[in-house]
């Protein structure tokens, strides 16, 4: 488990005041795009005349914003990060369902229509937050190996690298977890796909994002292989 002291004795680098600005601003967006695209998640719409659960076009973003924590936080911070907002969705989850089993208040008349809406199906949720926890895992081992062991240039081709690895890993655990042996098979594949290609559509609409933080500035004698 990284613990807070090591994340923050990190001797590899140092955060100059822009780069310790950006990284508060991108855990917070990193942990609030997380909770909005799970609750989201709950309508499912339709676009061109297919059905997609309306998080997915949030969700994505959490992969190219958690790249940015791993440029201003390195990897320690990024995987603490990453376990820390699986625990926050666990919470959110279990406040949910514990408000929606309080007694209504006859004039507000919306109790039922709240705990249909939001009260959690655990199957989903842990699904939900097991794929979170994987792929973003991955992402960030992808991500460390790339700028450390290919190159720290090109910076979209992180993002590409990356996500284009972690993405089909959450999607898959996420499509078998919550409706494997509850759906027929083709439809599961079928909600695989279509999820896979607007998170990939998503991503790519994302990549201009890796470039709002400056990179941290490394620690006399780092080194380009020494981060992170």
């Amino acid at each position: 488990m990284v613990s807070v002291n090591s994340v923050l004795s990190d001797r590899d680098a140092m955060l100059t005041r822009p780069v310790a600005t950006a990284a508060i601003l991108v855990v917070a967006a990193y942990v609030a795009a997380q909770m909005l695209a799970d609750v989201a998640s709950l309508k499912i719409g339709v676009v061109a005349g297919l059905a997609v659960d309306m998080g997915t076009f949030v969700y994505p973003l959490t992969f190219t914003l958690r790249d940015l924590v791993h440029k201003t936080l390195g990897r320690k911070g990024a995987r603490l990060l990453v376990v820390t907002a699986g625990g926050i969705n666990l919470l959110m989850a279990l406040y949910l369902m514990a408000a929606a089993a309080v007694p209504s208040d006859p004039s507000w008349g919306l109790g039922a229509e709240f705990g249909a809406v939001l009260a959690p199906v655990w199957r989903i949720v842990i699904a939900s937050i097991v794929a979170e926890v994987a792929s973003e895992l991955a992402d960030t081992e992808v991500y460390h190996w790339f700028v450390t062991r290919v190159t720290r240039r090109h910076q979209w081709l992180r993002v590409v690298v990356s996500n284009g690895i972690s993405v089909p890993i959450d999607n898959l655990i996420f499509c078998v977890g919550a409706f494997g042996w509850t759906l027929p098979w083709p439809v599961v594949w079928q909600i695989f796909t279509m999820n896979l290609l607007v998170k990939l559509a998503m991503t790519i609409l994302g990549i201009p994002l890796i470039y709002a933080v400056p990179e941290r500035v490394l620690a006399r004698g780092a080194g380009e292989h020494g981060w992170g």
